[in-house]
């Protein structure tokens, strides 16, 4: 409330010469110490956000471009997009399970018994692509409900509910493909179109990023009236107006670099849509909140009435639904399913994506755009190594330390947040 005090102070003296606005350079100056002063009070109470994750990022492809000139090509970057998308929603769903405080270790073995699925219903077996497609989503929808569902009502930790289910939907998936081993799909079919189509006309990439941009202002713009009607803080419209400027430049310089090779591929177009709806769920939608409160505490969701046991469960249904899609769209870069289909690395790299991209391992802190700068460095660190014939050996062991150095700085955060009492 305001002090009474403050309606009986005089008004202020009319300015001076000496007191009068400051010079051109002191003003820049004034600038730079606050938000010199507002870096360091981010810093101390560990609210970075995504700055050290895009720092990263800009870090390898600078340095990768200075090895190959190549590796900001048009067609480098363009198959880096389409690249990213599989595992990158593998990833998404494995950020829905962070944000509890737990981890989904079966995602790998989902994404490679949807794939099967697939391919034996629609060319083994002649079911229409659509359908089969359907049935393959499904199929991951309902290994992730049984595990969620086991892991709310034993309240055995996730990773082990779901480290059975990695060697359980392995063995199905074995179990579909029989002795035949690798299943091509067909390379003029849906599936095969997911990351082979591109929208060749210039127009379709620079509609996508104006959209996008124009979305993002008015999505702000009407949270920001809203916030302010109520009284609650909200950022300026000159703070939003350069934001999604920020995000303008950033789209349209996108779109120019894939319209100088193929276009926008139909493959990345889907997996920023997926993203950016999940966001909204996450962010926008009641069972969102309610799985962000569940990150924050079990046991004080149970006290506040939250169904526990539904959100676990949807939220490992999410999860598995996500592996499926994402194992679609590996088979459908690769244009063919086989007995390693959902194996090697993929968890891994799955994993590495959402933590390094910002989700916090401890739960209650995190976004699925979090997974596209994650998987957006990991593959930046493959690609660069493919084209300048680095070991496999060193990628792994660089992928390695930035994912120690995510996870460093998830802890770092965490306590900084406890110290500052907002853990």
């Amino acid at each position: 409330m305001r002090n009474m005090a403050d309606d009986t102070q005089p008004e202020p003296a009319a300015p001076t010469a000496r007191t009068s606005r400051p010079h051109g350079g002191q003003a820049v100056t004034r600038a730079v110490r606050g938000w010199g002063a507002a870096v360091r009070r981010k810093v101390r109470a560990g609210e970075l956000g995504s700055f050290p994750v895009v720092l990263v990022l800009v870090t390898v492809w600078i340095i990768f471009q200075a090895l190959n000139e190549n590796f900001l090509s048009p067609r480098n970057l363009s198959n880096l997009s389409v690249d990213i998308v599989g595992t990158g929603l593998i990833a998404v769903g494995i950020v829905f399970v962070l944000l509890l405080g737990e981890l989904d270790l079966s995602v790998g073995s989902i994404s490679g018994l949807a794939a099967a699925v697939f391919a034996v219903l629609n060319v083994n077996n002649g079911v229409p692509e659509w359908l089969a497609l359907i049935v393959a989503v499904l199929a991951g929808t309902a290994a992730g409900t049984v595990q969620g569902y086991s892991f709310a009502r034993t309240r055995v930790p996730a990773f082990v509910v779901t480290l059975a289910g990695l060697l359980t939907w392995n063995g199905f998936m074995l179990s579909i493909l029989g002795t035949s081993g690798t299943i091509n799909l067909d390379e003029n079919g849906l599936v095969a179109k997911l990351t082979s189509y591109y929208f060749t006309h210039d127009g379709v990439a620079y509609g996508v990023a104006a959209g996008a941009a124009g979305v993002v202002f008015l999505v702000s713009h009407q949270d920001r009236r809203r916030r302010k009607a109520v009284g609650m803080p909200h950022r300026s419209l000159r703070g939003i107006a350069a934001r999604s400027g920020a995000l303008a430049v950033i789209a349209f310089a996108a779109a120019y670099v894939l319209n100088r090779f193929q276009g926008l591929p139909l493959a990345l177009l889907l997996f920023l849509v997926l993203v950016a709806g999940l966001d909204v769920v996450l962010r926008r939608t009641h069972y969102g909140r309610q799985v962000y409160a569940l990150g924050g505490g079990v046991e004080a969701a149970r006290r506040a009435s939250l169904s526990v046991t539904r959100v676990q469960t949807a939220v490992l249904a999410v999860s598995g639904t996500m592996a499926a899609i994402g194992g679609l769209f590996l088979a459908s870069r690769i244009t063919s399913v086989s007995q390693n289909s959902g194996s090697g690395i993929l968890l891994l790299n799955a994993i590495a994506a959402a933590v390094i991209g910002g989700a916090s391992l401890f739960g209650g802190r995190g976004s699925p755009w979090n997974a596209v700068l994650g998987i957006l460095i990991i593959q930046s660190i493959a690609s660069g190594m493919s084209i300048t014939d680095t070991p496999t050996a060193v990628q792994f062991i660089i992928t390695g330390g930035v994912l120690f150095a995510a996870v460093v700085i998830d802890s770092l955060s965490r306590r900084s947040h406890e110290a500052h009492g907002r853990a």
